[in-house]
């Protein structure tokens, strides 16, 4: 294992890169021979030990087993991954990593429940070619969220989504289809409960204000998280958020129960594949 030197100061990332760095140093590899025998583009590599670009996770975990480092690449990732996002959403994403109960509403697919290529397409805009990078580090971000639905002991999660984000299908067929297979599978994992919020529920007091999250800490702490167009606001007020969680719980009473919303999930699956 390869002894890390003081990182105070640095960026998550940097730390990263130059772990990746020492490492393949240790190893007395080339960046061209750790090309050839990880299957990795040398010039990639090469980004990723400068911390210019953040990898997905998966590439961690094949370097880690390149390297024999028993996971410090990953751990490093998880704090590098925070690097892309923009300050006010550190501290949300480092209570969201932690919380043992998240309740979700969304008008839209929430990120914890995104495909790779719908993330994609949902972070993409009319950027230029150059700014298709931070697209991505957006991505393996957003991807990277979600390996806190693999922990053990897993969080209890429950989403609750607009119908309508069941019905706004994205560019692409396939995209589209994966996206809706995947919050199927996702809702029969028994630590997750997604309900849809149907359109005969009618006007609901959140209606065109954006999303809301509720994060329970192990030592009964509670956040609020509420997002909406470019902005996001996290309280801990104790009066705010139970507010929010008023309105949480309201909105779950109007969504249809876990089985019915799995079965529309369903059918809205096999509409598509139609």
């Amino acid at each position: 294992m390869v002894e890390q030197a003081d990182g105070q100061g640095e960026s998550g990332r940097s730390v990263l890169g130059r772990t990746l760095r020492l490492l393949r140093e240790k190893e007395g590899k080339s960046l061209g021979q750790l090309a050839d025998e990880s299957g990795y583009d040398k010039s990639y590599l090469s980004r990723l030990e400068s911390g210019e670009r953040l990898s997905k996770v998966t590439v961690m975990e094949d370097l880690d087993g390149y390297y024999g480092a028993g996971g410090l690449l990953v751990s490093l990732w998880k704090m590098a991954r925070i690097d892309a996002f923009k300050d006010k959403y550190k501290e949300y994403m480092r209570l969201e990593a932690a919380a043992r109960v998240i309740h979700v509403y969304a008008p839209g697919i929430p990120g914890l429940l995104q495909t790779e290529d719908f993330a994609r397409e949902v972070l993409s805009g009319p950027q230029a070619t150059e700014e298709q990078d931070a697209v991505e580090e957006q991505v393996a971000a957003r991807l990277g969220r979600q390996l806190l639905l693999r922990k053990n002991p897993a969080p209890s999660v429950r989403f609750v989504i607009d119908e309508l984000a069941l019905r706004r299908p994205s560019a692409s067929a396939k995209t589209w289809l994966d996206q809706l297979a995947h919050v199927e599978t996702t809702a029969q994992e028994p630590h997750v409960v997604v309900q849809v919020l149907p359109f005969s529920a009618g006007v609901h007091h959140l209606m065109g204000k954006g999303s809301l999250t509720l994060l329970r800490q192990a030592d009964g702490s509670s956040v609020a998280y509420t997002e909406g167009g470019s902005s996001g606001l996290l309280t801990d007020d104790p009066e705010d958020v139970l507010c929010h969680s008023l309105s949480y719980d309201r909105l779950r009473d109007l969504a249809l129960s876990p089985s019915d919303s799995l079965a529309f999930i369903r059918d809205v699956l096999e509409e598509h594949r139609s």
